[in-house]
């Protein structure tokens, strides 16, 4: 069935395109309309500019915060403003100087493009899908964050975009900036730069009335993948990530557990599913490490029919000279492009809406070991488990229960040796379930951590002492405050305990 419906999706798509010299949306449209905003807004928590202008030496005036001028393509119902890809185009001028005047986005809008060939400038005038503040369809949908390639544009990918809008998503982008200037550094640094920028449009998500926070992925594009692979291990909010012919193979080292790695990127905090999509003339195995490492999700690995980089990227498709399609055509080029945007939707509806039919596609595609068309390859390393994290380790115990916290922690601490209940914690949430009225739970908390703490902290056989006396356990509730006294002599609460239950406090 996946088959028969990719070949005759493809037939559509090359029906659009055999007659165009110029890239033209290489996907079907799906039920939505497309509406288009911009958003000018700061992350203001992070300082971007600085003090002095780094070419003038001038004093910086102004706002110093983090420009993240932030493009959002959504469902829509009505008419808005009619576009033109060069709509989109005037969106760069504005990237990191909002208060630009029309006639100074003109002039930096014609300096970008005045020196592509005459073709690409002409095919400029297209119209594209969306509508420019067209009114937002009622409803909640799927949030998609889009991350750019290293330093390029947030409409790098306009297209993907526009399309998985008209599937039911709301997609947000914004620029690839560096930690101080639009030039990303090509380091650690200036990835988490991105994946802060990442986090801050997961928060923005947060405020839009149509979205569904609840189900938020991250799509992306060469060093967009490895900021969006680093923002995900940081914010368990991203649900599911898409990686478009990524840097993590340029930039293994950041994400393999090595000394430069970052180190909360670690198995456990990669438990969510990845479609990690790859070209036919890949890099080899490079970067392979952390696929490896990514035990707790399901990975799918497609490798697309697509020749090079730029075949991920519709503004390099549509910028490029007609010399850069070596031998192939701008119509087979957006074929591939086709593929990838149609496998991103199926990818997201399967995990993110987990529509049935999208995820039976793929699972009969695996099952037949027959690529979808457009691709060589696609496979599945089916997740291992569920990571052993503190998410888990809390939904294992809501499920079955308080009097089973020794064994599921045992479990997961011997999968995961970073996984601990730190006593001050451990304390404070016993403290918590006895303010429930929930002494029974309480009491198997602090039993715990005495185990885990058994010749220290006063404090975790002081609060045992406490859930005893709730549950009703006189004799329990004494020989813990005692046994609190004997780390802690000073311990006043224990005594005071101990005094009022008439027993004196050296009484052994």
């Amino acid at each position: 069935m996946f088959r028969t419906l990719t070949t005759f999706l493809f037939a559509l798509v090359l029906a659009h395109t055999a007659a165009a010299a110029d890239f033209m949306p290489s996907a079907p449209s799906g039920p939505y309309r497309v509406g288009f905003h911009v958003r000018q807004q700061y992350d203001r928590a992070r300082v971007y500019q600085h003090p002095r202008n780094p070419v003038t030496a001038q004093a910086t005036s102004g706002d110093r915060s983090r420009p993240l001028q932030t493009l959002v393509w959504y469902p829509a119902i009505g008419t808005g403003g009619a576009m033109t890809y060069r709509d989109y185009v005037t969106t760069v001028a504005t990237e990191e100087e909002f208060s630009r005047m029309p006639d100074q986005v003109r002039r930096a809008t014609d300096a970008l493009v005045e020196t592509r060939e005459a073709q690409v400038q002409r095919a400029l005038a297209n119209p594209v899908r969306a509508l420019r503040d067209a009114p937002e369809r009622p409803g909640k949908f799927p949030v998609v964050i889009y991350a750019p390639s290293h330093s390029a544009y947030a409409i790098e990918n306009a297209d993907l975009c526009e399309y998985l809008a008209s599937h039911g998503y709301i997609v947000l982008a914004t620029p690839s900036l560096g930690p101080r200037s639009h030039a990303m550094t090509a380091d650690l640094e200036g990835a988490e730069a991105q994946a802060d920028d990442i986090g801050f449009l997961v928060g923005y998500a947060h405020t839009l009335a149509q979205a569904d926070p609840n189900r938020i992925a991250v799509v992306g594009h060469s060093w967009g993948s490895l900021a969006s692979v680093l923002a995900a291990a940081r914010d368990d909010r991203i649900r599911a990530l898409v990686t478009l012919d990524g840097s993590l193979r340029a930039a293994y080292d950041y994400v393999n557990g090595g000394p430069r790695a970052a180190r909360y990127v670690t198995p456990e905090r990669m438990g969510i599913p990845l479609l990690y999509m790859t070209r036919l003339q890949d890099e080899g195995a490079i970067g392979t490490e952390l696929l490896a490492r990514v035990r707790y999700a399901d990975v799918y690995l497609a490798t697309l029919a697509a020749a090079n980089h730029m075949d991920f990227s519709s503004w390099s498709q549509r910028m490029a000279p007609d010399a850069a399609f070596i031998g192939r055509t701008r119509a087979q080029v957006a074929q591939s492009y086709g593929a990838m945007a149609r496998m991103v939707e199926r990818f997201l509806d399967a995990r993110l809406k987990n529509d049935a039919p999208a995820r039976r596609q793929l699972d009969d595609a695996l099952a037949a070991q027959r690529p979808p068309a457009g691709f060589v390859s696609f496979a599945v390393h089916r997740a291992a488990g569920a990571p052993p994290t503190l998410d888990t380790f809390l939904d294992q115990l809501g499920q079955q229960g308080f009097e089973h916290i020794g064994a599921i922690y045992d479990r997961l601490h011997a999968q995961n040796p970073d996984l601990t209940l730190d006593p001050l914690q451990a304390h404070d949430w016993g403290m918590k379930l006895l303010r429930e009225r929930r002494p029974a739970d309480a009491l198997q908390v602090f039993r715990l951590s005495v185990k885990l703490y058994p010749e220290r902290f006063d404090f975790l056989y002081d609060g045992l002492g406490q859930a005893c006396e709730a549950a009703g356990e006189r004799d329990a509730a004494i020989a813990n405050y005692r046994q609190a006294l004997a780390l802690e002599p000073g311990q006043m609460h224990a005594r005071e305990r101990l005094g009022a239950l008439g027993e004196p406090a050296g009484q052994q």
